[in-house]
């Protein structure tokens, strides 16, 4: 079964807890401490494999859970990191996180982190200081990443098929191709993509048949509208049209606008038009037929083609060799950078996004008590491993807010002993009480 999207809720694991622990040895009165850090939670990891053209995986399996990491533990002993899951996708998948793209997958090997696991909070040992001999601090450890993403398979093929249904598309696949797509004599055999290659000379083409369209596709009708993002990647279009069609004019035009009215990407993609099943046609009805083309299409190639017959298919395939390899050394140029005329772009180090933070104020509480809001990268870290529930986990961060400069902006914004200091879900006195 075809299956070209699906939706995943993704976890990666939560990274284990610090340990409160001290030595207790018999000969020693007043062991240190020596509570280990916990071990960071799984990531859940993403890789293309060759061979694989479905995500129907994905519709029996929607939830990918990474292992946690284990708590520390007396004597200095560190929990054990938690197992990454590492999940299979096939090559042109596309990862959606809120609508936006955060992966596109396009060659096979391509691995990407796509839920990234918590930190371990550290244990009392880690706390030890000349000044501080029997800490009682252990840091919890952070959630992993959690939400859910889209994914969407666009197959990534050299050629796509496009035309009506019984156009012949599948007809042509299988035989300049290894594939055996499914070919009967009425509309809409094919009702998935089919993938096959061609050889043709020194070279070969990754060809992709995309079920029949319709007028109206675009928006909905018939098979093509759940397909018609197969042939955004594509380096070039075959446009396949029947030499018995009526009209080839108005058939060739009606394709060409549902490709428009889904993508005006497609306006300019190269195309070729192959007239097919001329087999048992005389020459002049074929001509007519080519004549009728050329007159809608006059920039385009147009040549004739019998797939049974096995006629005109090498020069069909041969210009489509000419036109991916045309499309594929302009794709790599657009890659490479341009250092001329470039205008410089000035963004934030990611150490100083690290260590950015800003403060709201929010409304009073009914008992007067002045509220704000803390937000940045970096104390909302140090927050969510703090132990809330201690008050050495609370001075703390107290103290961090203070090293970080947030506490003398608090004091400016007009905020007391008593004001109420939000971070992320918790909040607590900006002095201790």
């Amino acid at each position: 079964m075809f299956v070209d999207t699906a939706k995943v809720f993704v976890q990666a694991g939560r990274g284990g807890d610090g340990a409160v622990s001290f030595r207790h040895e018999i000969y020693v009165d007043k062991g240190g401490p020596d509570g280990g850090d916990g071990g960071r939670g799984g990531d859940v990891i993403f890789q293309a494999v060759e061979g694989l053209n479905t995500l129907i995986d994905f519709r029996y399996k929607p939830e990918l859970k990474a292992e946690p990491g284990q708590s520390g533990a007396k004597r200095d002993r560190h929990g054990k990191s938690g197992k990454a899951l590492v999940i299979k996708v096939p090559v042109g998948t596309i990862v959606k996180k809120d609508g936006e793209v955060i992966a596109d997958f396009v060659e096979g090997g391509q691995e990407m982190v796509i839920a990234r696991g918590g930190d371990g909070g550290f244990g009392n040992a880690h706390f030890k200081s000349s000044v501080r001999q029997a800490p009682r601090i252990a840091e919890n450890g952070e959630d992993g990443d959690t939400f859910e993403c889209e994914l969407e398979l666009k197959l990534l093929a050299d050629v796509g098929l496009v035309g009506f249904p019984n156009a012949g598309k599948s007809t042509f696949l299988s035989v300049v191709s290894n594939a055996r797509p499914e070919i009967a004599d009425y509309a809409f055999t094919t009702l998935s993509p089919n993938l096959g290659v061609a050889d043709i000379d020194d070279g070969s083409l990754l060809i992709a048949d995309i079920p029949g369209l319709i007028e109206g596709a675009s928006e909905g009708k018939g098979l093509g509208d759940a397909f018609l993002r197969h042939v955004e990647r594509t380096a070039v279009l075959l446009h396949l049209i029947d030499a018995y069609t009526d009209d080839v004019a108005a058939a060739y035009k009606t394709i060409r606008n549902e490709l428009e009215s889904y993508s005006m990407t497609l306006v300019d993609r190269p195309e070729i038009i192959a007239l097919t099943k001329i087999e048992g046609l005389d020459d002049d009805i074929i001509q007519m037929q080519l004549d009728a083309l050329k007159a809608v299409a006059p920039d385009r190639i147009i040549l004739a083609v019998s797939s049974t017959a096995h006629t005109g298919l090498k020069e069909v395939l041969r210009e489509l060799r000419k036109e991916v390899v045309t499309v594929r050394e302009v794709e790599a140029e657009a890659v490479e950078p341009n250092e001329d005329g470039d205008l410089p772009v000035i963004t934030l180090t990611n150490e100083q996004v690290m260590k950015s933070w800003s403060i709201t104020p929010l409304p009073d509480t009914d008992d007067g008590v002045k509220q704000f809001r803390v937000r940045g990268h970096k104390i909302e870290k140090f927050a969510r491993r703090t132990r809330f529930e201690t008050h050495e986990g609370v001075n703390r961060l107290r103290d961090i807010m203070k090293k970080m400069g947030i506490t003398h902006a608090l004091n400016r914004a007009g905020a007391q002993g008593d004001s109420l200091i939000r971070i992320n879900h918790d909040e607590f006195p900006l002095l201790e009480q």
